[in-house]
C-alpha cells in the first residue's frame, strides 16, 4: 500500500469514524448504518431531481 493508501479521508464531524470499503466483488461495507448515512445525505445534499418540488421544505422537516 502507497502512503495515499492509508492516509484518512476528512469527513464532516457528524459522519467522524466512517469507513467504507468496497470488496473484489464491488459490494460496499461501511462502518456506519446506511440509514445514518441516509439521514446525512438527506439534511445536507441538495437533490437535483426533486429541487423543484413544493413539498420538499416540508419532507426534510419530517426527517
Amino acid at each position: 500500500m502507497s502512503k495515499k493508501d492509508k492516509e484518512k479521508a476528512r469527513v464532516h464531524k457528524d459522519l467522524d469514524g466512517l469507513e467504507l470499503n468496497v470488496d473484489s466483488f464491488g459490494e460496499i461495507s461501511s462502518s456506519m448504518p446506511i440509514d445514518k448515512l441516509n439521514k446525512f445525505l438527506n439534511k445536507n445534499v441538495e437533490d437535483k431531481k426533486l429541487k423543484d418540488r413544493n413539498d420538499l421544505d416540508e419532507l426534510k422537516k419530517d426527517e
